[in-house]
């Protein structure tokens, strides 16, 4: 790759949606180093209102105006999956590192060609699996490295969700379950985060088969997926995922079993979880979340590019997420 140059971070950011409004961009300001420069969006009264309540000094409507700006020197790209491909592309092409939301693409195939067009240019690619750099989950990993609860042995997702009536009526204008747009349903927006964490944890995922079907029919996309899943170093998975559930059946639980205990958390709850060993009291670990939940990880990416440390989300790992869902949604039943 090649030497990032400058001595600061200057980011431009491609759809300044609602995951820009906490959660990602403010942080930008925040971090030496680093400084949000630019936002765009084709909405022209929508961005300037975001440009304005953020103190932003620059937006645009059109993506190649924003790669351009020789201010820029980073790129976030905040859009639906169905465009980080192409704004891949042009950032790339300028020569500019890319930050792109998850999931990475519609498709592992998309991810792919994301990944070859950075190395072509010569750009780092991360993206943004922020949870791999949360306290929390950073303890987690290290009690599991440490052996804390023994070898592990398997590991099982429960995501159960309800769709309310009105959210239904909604539909139309929610992207998330537009397979054209997001690749799938909410599993890909969600269940993304959930093995992508886990691959932090264990490595490389190497075999995955499911089946997927579409109960309810509020919508075209997969509502339901069960599958299983193997890992690299031996762990065994599964996971259960329904989007359509009843209020009584709700549940977010990952539970982590070692032949000397166990660790069970919800993937987007708060940062807690419970750690428990064989013959003793189970303990309950909890850290304050960050204001703006990207900041951590955001932060790794400012230090990789200004060689001061390394961010543990790239392209690469980002793919696997996306090959994990493809051959677990594979049979549509």
């Amino acid at each position: 790759m090649k030497k990032f140059s400058d001595s600061e971070v200057r980011w431009g950011v491609l759809g300044v949606g609602n995951v820009c409004e906490v959660k990602s961009a403010p942080a930008m300001n925040l971090i030496p180093h680093s400084k949000l420069v630019a936002v765009m969006r084709r909405d022209e009264a929508k961005v300037k209102d975001y440009a304005e309540r953020h103190g932003v000094k620059k937006w645009y409507t059109d993506a190649k105006s924003l790669i351009q700006d020789p201010e820029v020197n980073a790129i976030y790209i905040a859009t639906p999956p169905h465009a980080h491909l192409e704004l891949t592309k042009l950032a790339a092409e300028a020569g500019k590192p890319v930050y792109v939301e998850k999931p990475m693409a519609r498709t592992h195939a998309e991810c792919l060609d994301m990944i070859e067009v950075c190395n072509q240019h010569e750009v780092p690619l991360f993206v943004a699996y922020y949870r791999r750099a949360l306290p929390h989950f950073l303890k987690i990993k290290e009690l599991i490295d440490k052996g804390e609860i023994g070898a592990i042995r398997t590991v099982h997702i429960n995501l159960k969700q309800v769709v309310e009536p009105e959210i239904i009526a909604k539909l139309e204008n929610n992207w998330r379950i537009v397979p054209e747009i997001a690749g799938g349903g909410y599993f890909f927006d969600l269940a993304s985060h959930q093995l992508d964490l886990l691959d932090f944890f264990f490595g490389k995922i190497t075999h995955a088969s499911g089946f997927s079907s579409n109960q309810a029919k509020a919508y075209e996309a997969e509502d339901i997926v069960v599958g299983s899943f193997a890992f690299e170093n031996g762990v065994l998975g599964t996971g259960n995922w329904c989007f359509t559930s009843s209020h009584s059946a709700e549940v977010d639980e990952v539970i982590i079993d070692g032949d000397q205990g166990q660790i069970r958390f919800a993937t987007f709850g708060k940062g807690e979880f419970t750690l428990i060993r064989d013959d003793e009291e189970p303990f309950n670990f909890h850290v304050q979340l960050p204001k703006h939940i990207q900041q951590p990880l955001i932060q790794s990416i400012v230090h990789e590019l200004l060689g001061q440390g390394q961010s543990p989300s790239h392209g690469e790992s980002g793919a696997r997420a996306n090959w994990v869902m493809g051959e677990l949604v594979k049979n549509r039943i």
